[in-house]
C-alpha cells in the first residue's frame, strides 16, 4: 500500500500535465480540436454578430418600403450603395424593372418572370451568406467526439503496453496513462458540443431570414405586377 501511495503521488494530474505526458500523436489529436474549439467560437461570435445586424437591417428597410415613400425615390437612394437582405432582393428587382421598360419590354409574363428570377437569385445569394461557414460548425460538431473518442484508443493502447513493459497492474501506474488518453475525449466533446448547439440556432436563425426574404419577395412581386398592368395595358391598347 506504501508503495501505491508512493507512484500515485509521483504523479501530476493537472490538465497540463496530462497533455505534456501523453504520447506524440494524442497531443496532435488535442492541440487539432484545440484548434477546432477555437474556430468554433470564432464563427459563433462572427455569426452572432452578423445575425444581430441582418436582423436590425430587415427592420430598419421594412420600416422604410412601408412608410409610403416612392419605389423609384427608395431605388434611388438605395441604389449607389452596397445593399444585402431585403434591400438587396429590392434593389435586383428594381434593376431588372428598370432595364426593361428602357429597353421597350411589351410582354406582362416576361417582364414579370424575369424581376422574379432576378429576386430568387439575389435570395438564393443571401441565404448563402448567412450560412457561410456554418458548415464547419456541422464538421467540428459531428467529427470531434470521434477525433477525440481515436486519441483516446490511441493513449489506452500506449498505456497498456507501458503497462506490459512495466509488469505492474497497479492502479498507480494505470490511471495517469488513461487519464492523458480520456482528456482527448473529453476535448472532443469541448470542442463539439457548443459547434452543435451553435449550428442548429445558426441555421434556425438563417431559416427565418430567408423566410422574411422569401415573404417580401412576394409581396413586392405582387406589387410590381400591379404596376407592370398598369404601364403595359394603355401600350397594347394603343396597339
Amino acid at each position: 500500500m506504501e508503495q501505491v501511495a508512493l507512484e500515485a503521488a509521483t504523479h501530476d494530474v493537472s490538465l497540463l500535465a496530462l497533455f505534456m505526458q501523453a504520447g506524440l500523436l494524442v497531443k496532435l489529436v488535442m492541440i487539432g480540436l484545440l484548434g477546432a474549439s477555437v474556430w468554433t467560437w470564432a464563427i459563433v461570435l462572427d455569426k452572432y454578430v452578423s445575425f444581430s445586424k441582418a436582423r436590425k437591417q430587415f427592420d430598419q428597410f421594412e420600416q422604410v418600403f412601408w412608410s409610403g415613400q416612392s419605389l423609384e425615390e427608395l431605388y434611388r437612394t438605395l441604389g449607389e450603395r452596397q445593399n444585402n437582405g431585403l434591400s438587396a432582393i429590392f434593389v435586383a428587382a428594381m434593376r431588372e424593372w428598370k432595364k426593361s421598360f428602357e429597353r421597350g419590354a411589351r410582354s406582362p409574363i416576361g417582364l414579370q418572370m424575369r424581376i422574379d428570377r432576378a429576386m430568387d437569385v439575389t435570395m438564393a445569394r443571401e441565404s448563402e451568406v448567412y450560412e457561410a461557414r456554418l458548415g464547419s460548425l456541422a464538421t467540428i460538431g459531428s467529427a470531434g467526439p470521434f477525433i477525440g473518442l481515436f486519441g483516446t484508443v490511441v493513449g489506452i493502447m500506449t498505456s497498456f503496453q507501458a503497462i506490459a513493459g512495466s509488469k505492474s497492474t497497479n492502479l498507480a501506474v494505470v490511471a495517469p496513462g488513461i487519464a492523458e488518453a480520456l482528456l482527448a475525449t473529453a476535448i472532443g466533446l469541448v470542442a463539439a458540443i457548443p459547434a452543435v448547439i451553435a449550428y442548429n440556432k445558426f441555421m434556425a436563425e438563417s431559416g427565418k431570414l430567408h423566410s422574411r426574404m422569401e415573404g417580401f419577395a412576394d409581396e413586392f412581386s405582387a406589387i410590381l405586377s400591379r404596376q407592370i398592368d398598369e404601364k403595359l395595358q394603355p401600350r397594347q391598347a394603343a396597339q
